[in-house]
């Protein structure tokens, strides 16, 4: 299992968006179809947490948060106690427990990237953590020019001559953006970081053995 735990950065300065975070946040799932198994709710404070059983979402999921911006992202995975309750807070188990201990690690700021990953697989946990600060770094760069091009390929599964004829410029032009985006890495390293994430996990499954 993966326990998000997402807390605001600079509340007293901005005042609390934990209510914006989350109408954000379900707009996000409605769109890409990605549910969490326990949906997000504030916990304490202007913090919410989440629970996942798909690391493709959670890779997803946070990399948006960090899009967003004004959010520290902690990743716990590990087990949970059993039952999962119906609502996070009331969740117990290894998973929740490295998600706090993620997310006050990712308020350091000596952290160019808000994020951290723990996992009950630490060195994993740390290698997917590795991969989602440098993509998400990579994004941060991007002009507004790369982002629409990027959100259009990754939105619509577009060619690149469609996607030209749609914004009015030569196809030259789209694949021009999208190499500056670094779109094509991005895609690539995502799921890379699931795996990581899967196997963060500790339960042993599908992970090559080390050399």
């Amino acid at each position: 299992m993966f326990v998000l735990t997402i807390d605001q950065r600079g509340s007293r300065r901005h005042g609390d968006r934990v209510d914006h975070l989350l109408a954000e946040l379900a707009d996000h799932h409605e769109r890409t179809g990605r549910r969490p198994l326990r949906g997000f709710e504030r916990t304490v404070g202007d913090e919410v947490q989440g629970v996942y059983d798909d690391p493709d979402a959670v890779v997803d999921l946070a990399l948006h948060v960090l899009r967003v911006g004004g959010w520290t992202v902690g990743i716990g995975a590990g087990p949970v106690d059993e039952p999962l309750p119906d609502s996070p807070r009331a969740g117990s188990g290894p998973a929740f427990v490295l998600a706090r201990t993620a997310v006050e690690s990712a308020k350091s700021r000596s952290r160019t990237v808000p994020l951290a990953v723990r996992g009950r697989d630490d060195g994993a946990g740390r290698d997917a953590e590795a991969v989602l600060v440098l993509v998400a770094a990579v994004a941060s760069r991007r002009s507004e020019a790369g982002w629409a091009v990027a959100d259009a390929m990754s939105a619509d599964d577009l060619r690149q001559e469609d996607l030209a004829d749609r914004m009015g410029v030569s196809q030259q032009a789209v694949s021009q953006r999208l190499r500056t985006a670094l779109w094509a890495e991005e895609r690539a390293a995502r799921p890379a970081a699931a795996r990581l994430l899967a196997w963060a996990q500790g339960s042993g499954e599908d992970r090559p053995a080390r050399a």
